[in-house]
């Protein structure tokens, strides 16, 4: 490491880098009238407009201003969170790429099945190695407390067993991921379209409890369909209009027993 050059900045809760000090509400409102004076047309008048970090990039800003811009998003290779890098890529790396010895058979590749004659092999068991890796974690542990007990100086080779077979079952669960989330997503929308249907259920027995209630009334003699609502206050209802308000109230009032 270069003399003076910062160290890695790791721990999980660091504060926030230097360049937070040029967020101020003086450079926010320069970053604004120079936004302003940059989309003024040619009549001199400033029009609205979404500036992108690509557009804003191109300005003549200052040095304290630059910092307001955000960055261009990464859309390959690594970006760097507290010090530590972080991949891009969502799939899951394999233990030996990490340097970790695999405990388990890797699960095989359409290019492996495709090269050989036989009969296409067995998707990788899970839950069989996990089992596995839980009764040799359990064995180690045994193992780990007798060996403190008689020559605790050499723990370190039974501490590194206990990592590796943690590390192994980790990473086996992680496989499960994709399935989990795809799982996931398929319960919730099952879910949803229970409910769908359910609702379109419901509206179906409340139309066909509406249509008895006006088939009944009609073979009561009562003309529904020219039911209307009562007359204005200041206005005298007519023979009709009343016997209209009428049928229309004791429509409601049917309507409001069978609920």
């Amino acid at each position: 490491m270069a003399e003076g050059q910062p160290s890695a900045l790791t721990t999980a809760f660091a504060p926030p880098p230097p360049l937070w000090k040029h967020f101020t509400p003086e450079n926010v409102k320069k970053l604004e009238e120079i936004k302003k004076e940059s989309s003024k047309g040619e009549d001199g008048r400033s029009r609205k407009k979404d500036w992108t970090p690509a557009e804003l990039r191109a300005l003549d800003l200052p040095p304290e201003l630059r910092f307001l811009v955000p960055p261009e998003v990464p859309t390959e290779g690594h970006y760097s969170v507290f010090g530590e890098l972080q991949s891009l890529s969502t799939a899951l790396p394999s233990l030996k790429d990490q340097g970790i010895e695999q405990l388990y058979p890797s699960a095989p590749t359409a290019e492996s099945s495709h090269d050989s004659t036989s009969e296409p092999p067995q998707p990788l068991n899970h839950a069989y190695y996990l089992l596995k890796i839980s009764k040799s974690l359990l064995l180690n542990f045994l193992e780990f407390v007798g060996m403190l007990s008689i020559c605790p100086e050499q723990f370190e080779s039974k501490v590194n067993d206990l990592r590796n077979l943690f590390i192994n079952a980790h990473h086996l669960l992680n496989l499960y991921r994709p399935h989990q989330a795809r799982e996931s997503l398929i319960m919730m929308m099952e879910e949803q379209l229970s409910q769908s249907r359910e609702e379109i259920q419901h509206m179906d027995r409340l139309k066909a409890e509406i249509t008895d209630a006006l088939d009944q009334l009609r073979r009561q003699g009562i003309d529904v369909d020219s039911a209307a609502g009562a007359a204005p206050k200041d206005e005298k209802p007519s023979v009709s209009e009343a016997r209209s308000t009428d049928d229309s109230r004791l429509l409601w009032e049917l309507l409001d027993g069978d609920n």
